[in-house]
C-alpha cells in the first residue's frame, strides 16, 4: 500500500513508508566516531558547505560535522530501544505494518504515537474501527490497542494500551537541530523489529507532501540520510542524546510497490510540530490546524502560491486579500509554490499572527499581519 509524494525539490517517487509482515529482528551498533569537521550552511538556502580554515562568510552558519565524544549508538540503542514498539494492523485478510513509541504512561494505561497512515486501514470512513489494533512492546509482548485519536492532515495517531507502567521515550527540541547533526532511526521495517539505523540531519525545513488526493499530509520535514523503509512509519527519530526529535514518515524512492526502499532520502515530522497536535489528540481525542483561509490554484507553475479561493469572513478576506494575488512569502521566507505555503502555515498554532507578503493581481507587494483560524483536522 503507498501512495503518491509531490515535492518540488525532486524528482522521485515517494510513498508513506509502510511494511509488511516479516519474521526476526536486527539491530545495529556502533559510535559517532567521525573525526569532527568544520562546515558551512548558507542562511538562505540551506545547503551545505566545506570550509577550508573553520571560518564561514556572514551569508553561512559554521556547524561541526562528525562527533566530539557523543557516546555510543549502542548505549543510545540501549537507552531509547524499551520505548519503541511495532504496530500490526489487521483488516479482513489484509492489513499493515508500522512502528510507534511509548508516549506517556501510568499504573495501568500506555500512550503510544505512531503515523496515521499506518492504523487508516482499520477506520471506516464514519470513522468506526473496523480492524484490530495489536503493538508489539521491546519484550515481544502483544497488547491490543484502541484509538485515542488521529489526525491525517499532520499525519500523527495516538493509541491506548491497557498495560502500564511502560518505558518512555525521552523528548528532545528540534530547533536545537542543524544540518550534519547525528540522528537514529528506530522502528519495524518489512517487520524487522527492534532495527536500528544511523545517519545525519539532511536538511531542515523540507516542505514535503505524501498521501491521495483529498486525504493529504504536508509535512515541514526533516530530512535525513539514515536509512528509512517500508515499516518505520511512526517510528521516532533521536538526537544523539537519545531523544525523540522527529517521527519517521516517508521516503523518496526510484521504484514502487516491492521494489521501493531507502536510497538515503528519510524524511521525519519534527516532534516540535507534532508535539501540540499530539497534546490535543491526548487531552479531548482531537486536534485542530491553523487556516488562513484560501484555496490555492494548483495548475500555477510561477514562483508562489496564487490563490484560487478565498474563504468568506477567514483571515485572508478580513486581512484584505483577493482572489488572484500571489503568496510570496511567509515570516519572510520565500515560498515556491502552494505546498511550501500550506507547509509553512500549518507549522504555526491556531490563533498565531503572521506577516504574509503578498503580491496583488496589479502587481503591488504588501505584507499582511494576519492572526491564523482554527479548524478541525477531522
Amino acid at each position: 500500500m503507498r501512495s503518491p509524494f509531490r515535492s518540488t525539490a525532486a524528482k522521485v517517487l515517494v510513498g508513506f513508508i509502510l511494511g509488511a509482515t516479516v519474521v526476526g529482528g536486527v539491530a545495529v551498533a556502533g559510535t559517532f566516531s567521525n573525526p569532527l569537521v568544520k562546515a558551512c550552511v548558507d542562511i538562505r538556502t540551506q545547503a551545505l558547505y566545506a570550509s577550508t580554515d573553520g571560518s564561514c562568510p556572514k551569508t553561512r552558519t559554521a556547524v561541526d560535522l562528525g562527533s566530539s565524544g557523543s557516546g555510543s549508538i549502542k548505549s543510545i540503542v540501549q537507552k531509547v530501544s524499551p520505548s519503541v514498539v511495532s504496530v500490526d494492523v489487521t483488516v479482513g485478510s489484509g492489513g499493515d505494518t508500522g512502528s510507534g513509541f511509548v508516549y506517556k504512561t501510568t499504573a495501568s494505561t500506555s500512550l503510544i504515537v505512531t503515523n496515521n497512515h499506518v492504523i487508516n486501514a482499520a477506520v471506516s470512513s464514519t470513522g468506526a474501527t473496523i480492524g484490530t489494533i495489536n503493538i508489539e512492546l521491546d519484550n515481544g509482548d502483544l497488547e491490543p490497542a484502541t484509538i485515542v485519536g488521529r489526525d491525517p492532515i499532520y499525519d500523527l495517531a495516538v493509541l491506548s494500551i491497557n498495560r502500564g507502567n511502560q518505558p518512555v521515550i525521552a523528548l528532545g527540541d528540534t530547533t536545537s537541530l542543524s544540518i550534519g547533526d547525528p540522528v537514529i532511526a528506530f522502528g519495524s521495517p518489512l517487520g524487522l523489529s527492534r532495527t536500528v539505523t544511523s545517519g545525519i540531519v539532511s536538511s531542515m525545513n523540507r516542505p514535503v507532501v505524501t498521501g491521495s488526493t483529498n486525504s493529504e499530509s504536508y509535512i515541514d520535514a526533516i530530512q535525513t540520510d539514515a536509512a528509512i523503509n517500508p515499516g518505520n512509519s511512526g517510528g521516532p527519530l533521536t538526537d544523539s542524546s537519545g531523544r525523540l526529535v522527529g517521527i519517521n514518515s516517508a521516503i523518496a524512492s526510484l521504484g514502487t510497490g516491492s521494489s521501493s526502499g531507502s536510497i538515503g532520502l528519510g524524511f521525519a515530522i519534527p516532534y516540535n510540530e507534532a508535539k501540540r497536535v499530539l497534546e490535543e489528540i491526548v487531552a479531548t481525542g482531537k486536534s485542530t490546524r491553523p487556516i488562513l483561509g484560501f484555496n490555492p490554484d494548483a495548475s500555477y507553475t510561477g514562483v508562489g502560491a496564487r490563490i484560487y479561493a478565498i474563504t468568506p469572513d477567514g483571515p485572508a478576506d478580513k486581512a484584505g486579500i483577493t482572489v488572484g494575488s500571489i503568496i510570496t512569502a511567509i515570516e519572510g521566507v520565500k515560498v515556491a509554490d502552494y505546498v511550501e505555503a500550506i507547509v509553512r502555515i500549518r507549522t504555526y498554532n491556531p490563533g498565531a499572527t503572521i506577516k504574509v507578503t503578498v503580491k496583488s493581481p496589479a502587481g503591488d507587494l504588501k505584507v499582511y499581519s494576519i492572526t491564523l483560524g482554527s479548524a478541525p483536522s477531522l
